[in-house]
Protein backbone atom coordinates (compact mmCIF):
# COMPACT_ATOMS: atom_id res chain seq x y z
CA UNK A 1 0.00 0.00 0.00
CA UNK A 2 1.26 3.27 -0.79
CA UNK A 3 -0.10 6.69 -0.51
CA UNK A 4 0.93 10.36 -0.42
CA UNK A 5 -1.48 11.59 1.88
CA UNK A 6 -2.63 9.91 4.95
CA UNK A 7 -5.92 9.95 5.64
CA UNK A 8 -6.87 7.65 8.59
CA UNK A 9 -5.50 7.99 11.75
CA UNK A 10 -3.38 6.20 13.43
CA UNK A 11 -2.05 5.15 17.18
CA UNK A 12 1.73 5.26 16.16
CA UNK A 13 2.95 7.00 13.53
CA UNK A 14 6.90 5.26 12.61
CA UNK A 15 9.14 7.51 11.04
CA UNK A 16 11.99 5.52 9.01
CA UNK A 17 15.01 6.78 7.11
CA UNK A 18 16.51 4.58 4.40
CA UNK A 19 15.37 1.88 5.63
CA UNK A 20 11.70 0.21 6.27
CA UNK A 21 9.88 -1.15 3.62
CA UNK A 22 12.86 -0.68 0.80
CA UNK A 23 15.23 -3.02 2.92
CA UNK A 24 15.41 -6.21 4.29
CA UNK A 25 17.26 -7.24 7.85
CA UNK A 26 18.86 -5.03 10.15
CA UNK A 27 15.87 -1.94 11.51
CA UNK A 28 13.82 -3.25 8.70
CA UNK A 29 13.41 -6.42 10.13
CA UNK A 30 12.82 -5.02 13.39
CA UNK A 31 10.13 -2.68 12.45
CA UNK A 32 8.89 -5.90 10.96
CA UNK A 33 9.12 -7.99 13.56
CA UNK A 34 7.69 -5.55 16.27
CA UNK A 35 4.84 -4.19 13.97
CA UNK A 36 3.74 -7.59 13.33
CA UNK A 37 3.44 -8.34 16.85
CA UNK A 38 1.37 -5.43 17.99
CA UNK A 39 -1.69 -6.34 15.99
CA UNK A 40 -3.53 -4.49 17.73
CA UNK A 41 -1.61 -0.76 17.33
CA UNK A 42 -3.14 1.10 14.27
CA UNK A 43 0.27 2.55 12.77
CA UNK A 44 1.11 5.29 10.06
CA UNK A 45 4.14 4.69 8.24
CA UNK A 46 6.60 7.71 7.13
CA UNK A 47 9.26 6.17 4.91
CA UNK A 48 12.52 8.49 3.92
CA UNK A 49 14.19 8.34 0.97
CA UNK A 50 16.67 9.73 -0.94
CA UNK A 51 15.02 10.70 -4.59
CA UNK A 52 11.31 10.90 -5.64
CA UNK A 53 12.31 7.76 -8.03
CA UNK A 54 10.01 5.01 -7.32
CA UNK A 55 11.39 2.57 -4.63
CA UNK A 56 10.38 -1.26 -4.81
CA UNK A 57 8.69 -2.74 -1.33
CA UNK A 58 11.20 -5.26 -0.20
CA UNK A 59 8.94 -6.01 2.72
CA UNK A 60 5.14 -6.29 3.21
CA UNK A 61 3.44 -3.84 5.50
CA UNK A 62 1.64 -5.80 7.92
CA UNK A 63 -2.56 -4.83 7.72
CA UNK A 64 -2.25 -2.76 10.93
CA UNK A 65 -0.32 -0.22 9.19
CA UNK A 66 -2.84 1.60 8.02
CA UNK A 67 -1.39 4.77 6.33
CA UNK A 68 2.18 4.83 4.38
CA UNK A 69 3.37 8.66 3.39
CA UNK A 70 6.99 8.12 1.24
CA UNK A 71 8.91 11.04 1.63
CA UNK A 72 12.06 12.25 -0.71
CA UNK A 73 14.57 14.07 0.64
CA UNK A 74 15.64 15.58 -2.76
CA UNK A 75 13.51 18.42 -4.05
CA UNK A 76 11.62 17.55 -6.93
CA UNK A 77 12.43 19.66 -9.66
CA UNK A 78 9.88 21.80 -10.74
CA UNK A 79 9.22 25.43 -12.33
CA UNK A 80 9.68 27.84 -9.38
CA UNK A 81 6.44 29.68 -7.88
CA UNK A 82 7.08 33.08 -6.69
CA UNK A 83 6.39 33.53 -2.63
CA UNK A 84 6.16 36.70 -0.83
CA UNK A 85 9.72 38.25 -0.41
CA UNK A 86 8.87 39.65 3.28
CA UNK A 87 8.08 36.08 4.80
CA UNK A 88 10.83 34.39 2.57
CA UNK A 89 13.41 36.72 3.90
CA UNK A 90 11.89 35.08 7.43
CA UNK A 91 12.01 32.29 6.36
CA UNK A 92 15.49 31.97 5.20
CA UNK A 93 17.10 33.76 8.01
CA UNK A 94 15.16 30.80 10.30
CA UNK A 95 16.41 28.10 7.86
CA UNK A 96 19.95 28.93 8.49
CA UNK A 97 19.77 29.71 12.17
CA UNK A 98 18.52 26.32 12.61
CA UNK A 99 20.84 24.76 10.89
CA UNK A 100 23.60 26.65 13.15
CA UNK A 101 21.98 25.91 16.66
CA UNK A 102 19.47 22.87 16.43
CA UNK A 103 17.45 24.39 19.37
CA UNK A 104 13.78 23.42 19.71
CA UNK A 105 12.93 27.11 19.78
CA UNK A 106 14.51 27.83 16.38
CA UNK A 107 12.66 24.59 14.66
CA UNK A 108 8.75 26.87 15.94
CA UNK A 109 10.33 29.89 14.50
CA UNK A 110 11.39 28.23 11.17
CA UNK A 111 8.25 26.06 10.99
CA UNK A 112 6.23 29.15 11.84
CA UNK A 113 7.61 31.08 9.22
CA UNK A 114 6.84 28.19 6.65
CA UNK A 115 3.76 28.16 7.31
CA UNK A 116 2.85 31.76 6.62
CA UNK A 117 3.80 30.86 2.87
CA UNK A 118 0.92 29.04 2.68
CA UNK A 119 1.52 25.82 1.18
CA UNK A 120 5.25 26.53 -0.47
CA UNK A 121 6.97 23.42 -2.25
CA UNK A 122 10.36 23.08 -1.18
CA UNK A 123 11.66 24.11 -5.03
CA UNK A 124 9.71 27.32 -4.76
CA UNK A 125 11.51 28.28 -1.53
CA UNK A 126 15.28 27.01 -2.92
CA UNK A 127 15.02 29.22 -5.98
CA UNK A 128 14.01 32.49 -3.85
CA UNK A 129 16.36 35.34 -4.31
CA UNK A 130 15.59 35.80 -0.83
CA UNK A 131 16.97 32.66 -0.03
CA UNK A 132 20.16 33.65 -1.63
CA UNK A 133 20.85 36.44 -0.56
CA UNK A 134 21.15 34.77 3.33
CA UNK A 135 22.89 32.25 1.87
CA UNK A 136 25.49 34.51 0.48
CA UNK A 137 25.62 36.77 3.63
CA UNK A 138 25.89 33.12 5.80
CA UNK A 139 28.81 32.34 3.57
CA UNK A 140 30.88 35.47 3.52
CA UNK A 141 30.77 34.92 7.37
CA UNK A 142 31.97 31.73 8.24
CA UNK A 143 33.50 30.57 4.77
CA UNK A 144 34.76 33.72 3.01
CA UNK A 145 38.06 31.39 1.84
CA UNK A 146 36.18 28.48 0.57
CA UNK A 147 34.64 28.15 -3.12
CA UNK A 148 31.18 30.12 -3.22
CA UNK A 149 30.13 27.07 -5.95
CA UNK A 150 30.80 24.07 -3.16
CA UNK A 151 29.40 26.33 -0.35
CA UNK A 152 25.89 26.71 -1.92
CA UNK A 153 25.33 23.29 -3.70
CA UNK A 154 26.03 21.68 0.42
CA UNK A 155 23.62 24.20 1.47
CA UNK A 156 20.99 23.60 -1.29
CA UNK A 157 21.07 19.73 -0.58
CA UNK A 158 20.97 20.30 3.49
CA UNK A 159 18.30 22.68 3.09
CA UNK A 160 16.51 20.82 0.41
CA UNK A 161 16.28 17.36 3.34
CA UNK A 162 15.53 20.04 5.81
CA UNK A 163 12.11 21.64 3.75
CA UNK A 164 11.20 18.19 2.64
CA UNK A 165 10.35 16.86 5.62
CA UNK A 166 9.03 20.09 7.16
CA UNK A 167 6.39 20.23 4.21
CA UNK A 168 5.76 16.51 4.11
CA UNK A 169 2.64 15.48 4.93
CA UNK A 170 2.59 14.80 8.36
CA UNK A 171 -0.05 11.77 9.75
CA UNK A 172 -2.35 12.20 12.59
CA UNK A 173 -1.32 10.46 15.40
CA UNK A 174 -1.64 9.76 19.24
CA UNK A 175 2.47 9.50 19.15
CA UNK A 176 5.14 9.49 16.73
CA UNK A 177 8.29 7.02 16.95
CA UNK A 178 11.55 7.88 15.10
CA UNK A 179 14.28 5.34 14.65
CA UNK A 180 17.12 7.30 14.40
CA UNK A 181 18.19 10.98 14.45
CA UNK A 182 18.64 12.49 11.05
CA UNK A 183 16.39 13.72 8.84
CA UNK A 184 13.80 11.17 10.55
CA UNK A 185 14.38 12.19 13.60
CA UNK A 186 13.55 16.20 12.81
CA UNK A 187 10.38 15.47 11.11
CA UNK A 188 9.68 13.85 15.16
CA UNK A 189 10.90 17.15 16.69
CA UNK A 190 8.49 18.56 13.68
CA UNK A 191 5.76 16.60 14.80
CA UNK A 192 5.78 17.24 18.33
CA UNK A 193 5.96 21.52 18.12
CA UNK A 194 3.21 20.69 15.51
CA UNK A 195 0.99 18.58 17.18
CA UNK A 196 1.89 18.76 21.00
CA UNK A 197 1.93 14.64 21.07
CA UNK A 198 4.79 13.35 22.66
CA UNK A 199 7.86 11.40 20.75
CA UNK A 200 10.29 8.52 21.31
CA UNK A 201 13.34 7.57 19.61
CA UNK A 202 14.95 4.21 19.46
CA UNK A 203 18.53 4.31 18.10
CA UNK A 204 19.82 1.03 17.36
CA UNK A 205 23.57 2.56 16.29
CA UNK A 206 23.94 5.98 17.23
CA UNK A 207 22.93 7.48 14.13
CA UNK A 208 25.41 11.07 14.20
CA UNK A 209 28.05 9.35 15.09
CA UNK A 210 27.90 7.53 11.73
CA UNK A 211 27.62 10.63 9.77
CA UNK A 212 30.33 12.62 11.43
CA UNK A 213 32.72 9.84 10.38
CA UNK A 214 31.20 9.25 6.72
CA UNK A 215 31.70 12.98 6.44
CA UNK A 216 35.08 13.26 7.60
CA UNK A 217 36.08 10.74 5.10
CA UNK A 218 33.95 11.74 2.02
CA UNK A 219 36.03 12.58 -0.93
CA UNK A 220 32.71 13.47 -2.62
CA UNK A 221 32.96 17.54 -0.21
CA UNK A 222 34.73 20.17 -2.17
CA UNK A 223 37.25 22.55 -0.32
CA UNK A 224 38.52 19.61 2.41
CA UNK A 225 41.40 19.94 4.58
CA UNK A 226 43.18 17.28 5.54
CA UNK A 227 42.68 16.80 9.52
CA UNK A 228 42.01 13.11 9.17
CA UNK A 229 39.31 12.16 11.56
CA UNK A 230 39.74 14.74 14.52
CA UNK A 231 36.04 15.84 15.02
CA UNK A 232 37.48 18.78 17.31
CA UNK A 233 39.33 20.73 14.82
CA UNK A 234 40.08 24.38 14.42
CA UNK A 235 39.61 24.68 10.78
CA UNK A 236 36.11 25.42 9.32
CA UNK A 237 35.50 23.75 5.76
CA UNK A 238 32.67 21.99 3.83
CA UNK A 239 32.68 19.35 6.56
CA UNK A 240 32.08 21.64 9.69
CA UNK A 241 28.65 22.58 7.92
CA UNK A 242 27.73 19.12 7.03
CA UNK A 243 28.62 17.44 10.43
CA UNK A 244 26.92 20.92 12.33
CA UNK A 245 23.67 20.28 10.11
CA UNK A 246 23.54 16.41 11.37
CA UNK A 247 24.57 17.54 14.95
CA UNK A 248 21.47 20.02 15.13
CA UNK A 249 19.44 16.95 13.70
CA UNK A 250 20.25 15.60 16.60
CA UNK A 251 20.02 17.94 19.26
CA UNK A 252 16.48 18.92 18.44
CA UNK A 253 15.64 15.27 18.39
CA UNK A 254 16.86 14.96 21.87
CA UNK A 255 15.17 17.70 23.37
CA UNK A 256 11.87 16.46 21.73
CA UNK A 257 11.77 12.88 22.35
CA UNK A 258 10.72 11.09 25.50
CA UNK A 259 11.59 8.40 25.96
CA UNK A 260 15.13 8.18 24.19
CA UNK A 261 15.75 4.68 23.87
CA UNK A 262 19.46 2.36 23.35
CA UNK A 263 19.36 -1.24 22.63
CA UNK A 264 22.47 -1.09 25.39
CA UNK A 265 23.71 0.88 28.32
CA UNK A 266 27.31 2.04 26.32
CA UNK A 267 24.91 4.31 23.63
CA UNK A 268 23.10 5.51 26.58
CA UNK A 269 26.29 7.18 27.93
CA UNK A 270 26.93 8.29 24.09
CA UNK A 271 23.88 9.74 23.81
CA UNK A 272 23.92 11.97 27.24
CA UNK A 273 27.26 13.49 25.58
CA UNK A 274 25.62 13.87 22.56
CA UNK A 275 22.83 15.95 24.52
CA UNK A 276 20.49 13.66 25.43
CA UNK A 277 19.08 14.34 29.18
CA UNK A 278 19.88 11.61 31.55
CA UNK A 279 16.69 11.29 33.16
CA UNK A 280 14.73 10.65 29.41
CA UNK A 281 17.45 7.67 28.23
CA UNK A 282 16.23 4.24 28.33
CA UNK A 283 17.34 0.90 27.32
CA UNK A 284 15.10 -1.43 25.12
CA UNK A 285 17.46 -4.36 23.52
CA UNK A 286 15.84 -6.25 21.12
CA UNK A 287 14.78 -9.79 21.61
CA UNK A 288 14.51 -13.05 20.50
CA UNK A 289 11.83 -16.00 20.69
CA UNK A 290 14.15 -18.70 21.99
CA UNK A 291 11.59 -21.22 21.80
CA UNK A 292 11.72 -21.77 17.69
CA UNK A 293 15.55 -23.54 18.94
CA UNK A 294 13.64 -25.34 22.35
CA UNK A 295 13.41 -28.92 20.44
CA UNK A 296 16.66 -29.13 18.77
CA UNK A 297 18.60 -31.90 20.02
CA UNK A 298 22.54 -31.92 20.18
CA UNK A 299 24.36 -33.36 17.94
CA UNK A 300 27.81 -32.15 17.84
CA UNK A 301 30.48 -34.33 17.12
CA UNK A 302 33.01 -34.41 20.40
CA UNK A 303 35.52 -35.30 18.02
CA UNK A 304 35.56 -32.75 15.38
CA UNK A 305 33.86 -29.08 16.99
CA UNK A 306 32.52 -27.29 14.96
CA UNK A 307 33.58 -23.34 14.85
CA UNK A 308 31.29 -20.74 13.54
CA UNK A 309 31.02 -17.24 11.86
CA UNK A 310 27.53 -16.24 11.18
CA UNK A 311 27.21 -13.30 8.94
CA UNK A 312 27.31 -11.98 6.00
CA UNK A 313 30.77 -12.17 3.94
CA UNK A 314 31.88 -8.76 3.67
CA UNK A 315 34.53 -6.44 5.24
CA UNK A 316 32.42 -4.83 7.71
CA UNK A 317 32.39 -8.61 9.47
CA UNK A 318 36.06 -8.67 8.80
CA UNK A 319 35.62 -12.32 7.49
CA UNK A 320 39.26 -12.38 7.17
CA UNK A 321 40.20 -12.26 11.17
CA UNK A 322 38.27 -15.10 11.31
CA UNK A 323 39.89 -17.19 8.70
CA UNK A 324 42.91 -15.96 10.19
CA UNK A 325 42.45 -17.45 13.81
CA UNK A 326 40.70 -20.81 11.97
CA UNK A 327 44.32 -21.06 10.74
CA UNK A 328 46.20 -20.80 14.01
CA UNK A 329 43.31 -23.44 15.89
CA UNK A 330 43.79 -25.98 12.76
CA UNK A 331 47.44 -25.70 13.11
CA UNK A 332 47.03 -27.25 16.78
CA UNK A 333 43.83 -29.01 16.41
CA UNK A 334 43.65 -30.00 13.10
CA UNK A 335 40.06 -32.01 13.32
CA UNK A 336 38.07 -28.65 14.01
CA UNK A 337 35.83 -27.72 11.28
CA UNK A 338 35.11 -24.09 10.56
CA UNK A 339 32.23 -22.80 8.65
CA UNK A 340 30.89 -18.95 7.47
CA UNK A 341 27.57 -19.06 7.52
CA UNK A 342 25.98 -16.32 5.56
CA UNK A 343 25.68 -14.96 1.77
CA UNK A 344 28.38 -14.30 0.05
CA UNK A 345 27.35 -12.08 -2.65
CA UNK A 346 26.65 -8.81 -1.43
CA UNK A 347 30.87 -7.74 -2.16
CA UNK A 348 32.19 -10.55 -4.67
CA UNK A 349 35.64 -9.29 -4.63
CA UNK A 350 35.79 -9.48 -0.92
CA UNK A 351 34.44 -12.68 -1.11
CA UNK A 352 36.89 -14.06 -3.46
CA UNK A 353 39.69 -12.35 -1.48
CA UNK A 354 38.53 -14.76 1.38
CA UNK A 355 38.30 -18.04 -0.79
CA UNK A 356 42.16 -17.17 -1.38
CA UNK A 357 43.09 -16.68 1.96
CA UNK A 358 41.65 -20.05 3.19
CA UNK A 359 43.60 -21.43 -0.05
CA UNK A 360 46.70 -19.50 1.20
CA UNK A 361 46.31 -20.98 4.62
CA UNK A 362 45.48 -24.74 3.61
CA UNK A 363 42.04 -24.70 5.61
CA UNK A 364 40.24 -26.03 2.09
CA UNK A 365 38.85 -29.60 3.61
CA UNK A 366 38.29 -27.77 6.78
CA UNK A 367 36.64 -24.74 6.11
CA UNK A 368 33.30 -24.23 4.59
CA UNK A 369 31.56 -21.04 3.24
CA UNK A 370 27.87 -22.27 3.84
CA UNK A 371 26.21 -19.48 1.92
CA UNK A 372 22.50 -18.37 3.25
CA UNK A 373 21.36 -21.38 5.66
CA UNK A 374 18.46 -22.22 7.87
CA UNK A 375 20.04 -22.05 11.18
CA UNK A 376 17.53 -24.73 12.42
CA UNK A 377 19.44 -27.10 10.58
CA UNK A 378 23.29 -25.87 12.12
CA UNK A 379 22.68 -24.88 15.71
CA UNK A 380 22.43 -28.29 16.77
CA UNK A 381 26.02 -28.99 15.52
CA UNK A 382 27.84 -25.92 16.50
CA UNK A 383 30.17 -25.72 19.34
CA UNK A 384 31.52 -22.18 19.29
CA UNK A 385 30.31 -19.24 17.55
CA UNK A 386 32.64 -15.93 16.59
CA UNK A 387 32.24 -12.64 15.76
CA UNK A 388 34.81 -10.80 13.99
CA UNK A 389 33.10 -7.74 13.37
CA UNK A 390 34.56 -3.87 13.33
CA UNK A 391 31.44 -2.70 14.08
CA UNK A 392 28.01 -4.03 15.97
CA UNK A 393 25.51 -2.82 17.36
CA UNK A 394 23.55 -5.70 19.24
CA UNK A 395 24.13 -8.92 17.51
CA UNK A 396 20.94 -11.17 16.86
CA UNK A 397 23.70 -14.00 16.56
CA UNK A 398 24.80 -13.63 20.26
CA UNK A 399 20.58 -14.20 21.01
CA UNK A 400 20.69 -17.23 18.48
CA UNK A 401 23.72 -19.05 19.88
CA UNK A 402 22.82 -18.12 23.76
CA UNK A 403 19.46 -19.19 23.03
CA UNK A 404 20.80 -22.36 22.09
CA UNK A 405 23.35 -22.75 24.67
CA UNK A 406 26.51 -22.22 22.48
CA UNK A 407 29.39 -19.60 23.81
CA UNK A 408 30.46 -16.67 21.48
CA UNK A 409 33.50 -15.39 20.90
CA UNK A 410 33.33 -11.88 20.16
CA UNK A 411 35.45 -8.15 19.86
CA UNK A 412 34.16 -5.72 22.09
CA UNK A 413 32.86 -3.46 19.81
CA UNK A 414 28.58 -2.37 20.68
CA UNK A 415 26.77 -4.50 23.13
CA UNK A 416 28.97 -7.65 22.42
CA UNK A 417 30.92 -7.76 26.37
CA UNK A 418 27.48 -6.60 27.64
CA UNK A 419 25.28 -9.74 26.44
CA UNK A 420 28.82 -12.17 26.85
CA UNK A 421 29.74 -10.89 30.39
CA UNK A 422 26.37 -9.29 31.44
CA UNK A 423 25.57 -6.09 32.94
CA UNK A 424 27.67 -6.08 36.05
CA UNK A 425 24.79 -6.10 38.34
CA UNK A 426 24.19 -10.26 39.24
CA UNK A 427 26.27 -11.86 36.57
CA UNK A 428 29.06 -13.55 37.11
CA UNK A 429 29.33 -16.22 35.17
CA UNK A 430 30.22 -15.03 31.37
CA UNK A 431 28.87 -16.56 28.38
CA UNK A 432 31.96 -16.74 26.14
CA UNK A 433 35.36 -14.83 25.67
CA UNK A 434 35.67 -10.89 24.66
CA UNK A 435 38.63 -10.33 22.29
CA UNK A 436 40.17 -7.41 21.06
CA UNK A 437 39.45 -5.74 17.59
CA UNK A 438 41.36 -7.51 14.21
CA UNK A 439 43.13 -10.25 16.60
CA UNK A 440 43.91 -12.80 15.01
CA UNK A 441 45.83 -14.35 17.54
CA UNK A 442 43.43 -13.38 20.39
CA UNK A 443 40.31 -15.11 18.65
CA UNK A 444 42.35 -17.87 18.27
CA UNK A 445 43.40 -18.14 21.90
CA UNK A 446 39.63 -17.48 22.89
CA UNK A 447 38.67 -20.59 20.92
CA UNK A 448 41.58 -23.06 22.32
CA UNK A 449 40.65 -21.98 25.29
CA UNK A 450 37.12 -22.84 24.96
CA UNK A 451 37.46 -26.35 23.14
CA UNK A 452 40.56 -27.13 25.31
CA UNK A 453 37.56 -27.08 28.14
CA UNK A 454 35.18 -29.29 27.50
CA UNK A 455 33.00 -28.28 31.37
CA UNK A 456 34.23 -24.85 30.72
CA UNK A 457 32.69 -24.61 27.56
CA UNK A 458 29.58 -26.13 28.47
CA UNK A 459 28.98 -23.89 31.71
CA UNK A 460 29.84 -20.30 29.28
CA UNK A 461 27.15 -21.94 27.14
CA UNK A 462 24.45 -22.45 30.01
CA UNK A 463 25.34 -18.76 31.04
CA UNK A 464 24.70 -17.15 27.76
CA UNK A 465 21.07 -18.98 27.67
CA UNK A 466 20.30 -18.20 31.26
CA UNK A 467 21.10 -14.24 30.73
CA UNK A 468 19.51 -14.38 26.83
CA UNK A 469 16.25 -15.97 28.42
CA UNK A 470 16.13 -13.63 31.39
CA UNK A 471 17.27 -10.35 29.69
CA UNK A 472 16.05 -10.40 26.07
CA UNK A 473 13.15 -12.28 25.90
CA UNK A 474 11.24 -11.70 22.86
CA UNK A 475 7.83 -11.17 24.84
CA UNK A 476 9.20 -9.20 27.40
CA UNK A 477 10.77 -6.54 24.70
CA UNK A 478 7.30 -6.51 22.54
CA UNK A 479 5.78 -5.57 26.19
CA UNK A 480 7.67 -2.45 26.99
CA UNK A 481 7.15 -1.02 23.46
CA UNK A 482 2.71 -2.01 24.69
CA UNK A 483 3.76 -0.04 27.06
CA UNK A 484 5.34 3.22 26.08
CA UNK A 485 2.80 3.21 23.41
CA UNK A 486 -0.16 3.09 25.36
CA UNK A 487 1.84 5.98 27.80
CA UNK A 488 1.27 7.31 24.40
CA UNK A 489 -2.14 7.01 23.72
CA UNK A 490 -3.18 8.53 27.09
CA UNK A 491 -1.10 11.52 27.17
Amino acid sequence: MRAEHATEDADICLIVEGAYPYVVGGVSAWLQDLVTHLPDVRFALVALKPTAAPLAFRLTPPPNIVSIVEVPLAPVSAPPRALPARPMAAVADALVGFLATGEGARLHTLIAALRRLGDPRPTDILAHPALFDRLRQHYSAILPNASFHHYFWAMRTLLGGVLAVLLAPLPRARGYHTISTGFAGLLAARAVHETGRPAAITEHGIYLLERQIEVMMADWIGDQVDTGLDLERPVRDLRDLWIRAFTSYAAVCYEACDPIVALYRDNTVVQHRLGAAPERLRVIPNGIDAARFADLPDARDPDRPLIVLIGRVVPIKDVKTFIRAAGLVHAARPEARFAVLGPADEDPEYAAECERLVDELDLRGVFDFAGRVDLNNWMERIDLVVLTSLSEAQPLVILEAGACAIPVVAPDVGSCREMIEGRGETDDAPGGIVTALVDPAGTAGAIADILGNPARRVAMGAALRTRVLRDYDHDSIIDSYRRLYADFTLA
